[in-house]
């Protein structure tokens, strides 16, 4: 396989140029979201920069410790992201401790299954495997648990008195929203659904063009993928039913 092609700050200029320009169409348009654009894009640069950075170090040490903590912090940061998407939102102790227990149970756990039975990489919090592992479950988890909740919360709300009348007729917490958590849950896992039926004919998934670009097997990179697809939908719906 052909060795991974280096790119230097010149080439993330050049690329830089294509955002530029975009932003410049948008503000000739009068769209009002040129600034967004800017903002985006210098958050995309300076956070990745510094995430190249403290991974640099998280792997040099590859400690379980150091692994742990990074976990812990983005764990907590996915929780904090699901609370800010909701549009009615749950107090924040109550809805904080529900993102964070489905996090736990849909990517923490799954990912600890995923490197000790699986890949059985030794050790098995080598970061290499663990912090991208957990990222990705995290990142598409947490987008199936905020859309769930949020429908949850929202169709809650809006059949509030439907729900009232089901509880004065005898019916319990469970069975007055049991078909409004039930489309919740469908609205969690549609899109995960939808990306596994469209993967490799609509799109090809991110890790696995990674795996290529930096020089593996096709059919390597196709096995991985497949492995994080399947981890991710389980993680997704675990996530969005608990």
């Amino acid at each position: 396989m052909n060795q991974l092609i280096s790119l230097g700050y010149l080439d993330l200029g050049l690329a830089a140029l294509l955002v530029l320009a975009l932003i410049g169409l948008v503000a000739r348009m009068q769209l009002g979201l040129s600034a967004q654009l800017l903002v985006a894009a210098v958050r995309t640069a300076v956070q990745l920069s510094l995430l190249g950075l403290i991974l640099k170090a998280v792997f040099a040490g590859a400690s379980i410790f150091t692994v742990a903590g990074m976990s812990l912090v983005m764990l907590v940061a996915a929780a904090m992201e699901i609370l800010s998407r909701q549009k009615r939102k749950l107090h924040r102790r109550w809805g904080f401790s529900i993102s964070i227990i489905s996090l736990f149970i849909s990517s923490f756990l799954i990912t600890v299954f995923a490197l000790l039975i699986i890949i059985r990489v030794e050790p098995w919090y080598t970061p290499q495997y663990a912090i991208p592992l957990l990222g990705m479950l995290l990142g598409n988890t947490m987008n199936g648990i905020a859309l769930g909740m949020d429908r949850l919360v929202q169709t809650a709300w809006q059949q509030r008195m439907v729900i009232e009348q089901r509880l004065m007729l005898g019916q319990t917490a469970a069975e007055a929203i049991r078909d409004i958590r039930r489309d919740s849950m469908r609205a969690g896992m549609i899109p995960i659904i939808n990306a596994m039926a469209a993967a490799g004919i609509v799109s090809l998934p991110g890790m696995m063009t990674g795996q290529i670009l930096a020089g593996s097997s096709p059919q390597e990179a196709v096995n991985y993928q497949i492995l994080i697809m399947f981890l991710i939908t389980a993680g997704t719906g675990f996530g969005v039913v608990s």
